[in-house]
């Protein structure tokens, strides 16, 4: 059994694990990893704190723009959207409740302290949670990418069920990934919990790290990367064609016609973007996490670690203000949520209306000319 960088708990916890990985070493040695270690010691508590920030803010923020989904009907009209920003609303709070605790110091020798130290400390939940919302992210364009390209068959055969089955392999699908490795390679030495530390051999943390960044991260970059270049293929086409017909077709089919275009590209960059995001913010995290599994040289105690993970976790921070500012029906929402904004609304509405009865107007003058 080895023990490598972990995730830990109280504030001995650096020290304690460092002076364990030196105690064959040199004297002079062992007191440069400790004197390291109080720098790592200061370097977490800071790192805790701002994760805590960031968990209460994509909270309040993720659930702005779960109450906007539900107040513009778009939370039946785009299920796994909607599970999407469910899973984000709930990896935020897990955040709060995991690194809070880590800010406290608790008795860990009993059986309540080794199952907090499986569940939270080790962040076992919290990573179970966040690998569901990256197999949903997929699902989420898996779906897009078969109502663009095949907008016939996607009308046909993707029913609510296939929807309510997708959502929940996205959540069994995080757990099994996840939870029996973290409760494998967690435990408690000493009153310390070390989340994913404890391996049998250098062999198996090395196949682990290979297989987490191929399955959690790699294959659902490919996907996103592919679905999406088809649908921006397919809905260049689709605009080439409306353009050609645009001139044979009423004013009302037109208007029709762009509305629907409007709003389907709409949701689609606005999940492009979400995407991008996703990919920008966890890549760094995935690369540091397969290069600590197959090196012997990183761990989870460097500061490069807090970077790509305070990195990693500011999808949380920043992904919801994407669907404020770009999915319209939400920005509407939540516009109306502002006092000072609520009288411009009802103009607009007005202006939506007479416009969608101009076409009807038009067809009442043309005899006169």
């Amino acid at each position: 059994m080895r023990v490598v960088g972990a995730k830990t708990t109280d504030g001995n916890s650096f020290e304690h694990l460092l002076i364990t990985m030196t105690t064959d070493t040199a004297g002079d040695v062992t007191q440069t990893t400790v004197a390291a270690s109080s720098s790592s010691r200061g370097m977490e508590f800071y790192f805790q704190c701002a994760v805590v920030v960031i968990g209460v803010v994509g909270t309040a923020t993720n659930a702005l723009i779960l109450y906007g989904l539900v107040a513009s009907k778009q939370h039946k009209k785009h299920v796994l959207i909607f599970h999407q920003n469910v899973l984000d609303f709930i990896s935020s709070l897990l955040l709060i409740i995991t690194y809070a605790l880590k800010l406290c110091n608790f008795d860990l020798t009993s059986d309540g302290g080794y199952w907090l130290c499986q569940l939270l400390l080790s962040e076992n939940l919290l990573w179970c949670v966040i690998v569901a919302s990256k197999v949903n992210l997929a699902i989420v364009t898996i779906e897009r990418y078969l109502k663009v390209v095949y907008s016939t068959w996607s009308k046909n055969k993707l029913r609510k069920w296939k929807m309510y089955t997708a959502m929940a392999f996205a959540w069994i699908s995080g757990f099994v990934s996840n939870f029996p490795v973290a409760c494998v390679s967690s435990n408690v030495v000493d009153g310390v919990c070390y989340g994913y530390a404890i391996w049998q051999s250098r062999l198996d943390q090395t196949a682990y790290g290979i297989w987490y960044f191929i399955t959690s991260y790699l294959l659902i970059i490919v996907i996103i990367i592919f679905c999406y270049w088809r649908i921006l293929a397919a809905i260049r086409r689709q605009a080439r064609v409306m353009a050609g017909h645009s001139v044979a077709g009423s004013s009302t089919t037109q208007s029709q016609s762009h509305q629907s275009h409007h709003t389907k590209t709409n949701v689609i960059k606005t999940m492009i973007l979400v995407s991008a995001f996703y990919a920008i913010s966890d890549t760094p995290m995935n690369i540091y996490f397969l290069l600590m599994n197959i090196s012997a040289n990183m761990t989870l105690l460097d500061s490069g670690y807090y970077a790509v993970l305070f990195i990693s976790f500011l999808y949380f921070f920043t992904n919801p203000f994407i669907y404020a500012i770009k999915f319209d029906p939400v920005k509407r929402a939540l516009l109306s949520l502002i006092p000072w904004v609520k009288t411009p609304v009802q103009p607009i509405a007005i202006v939506s209306m007479n416009a969608s009865r101009a076409p009807t107007r038009k067809v009442q003058v043309q005899p006169r000319n």
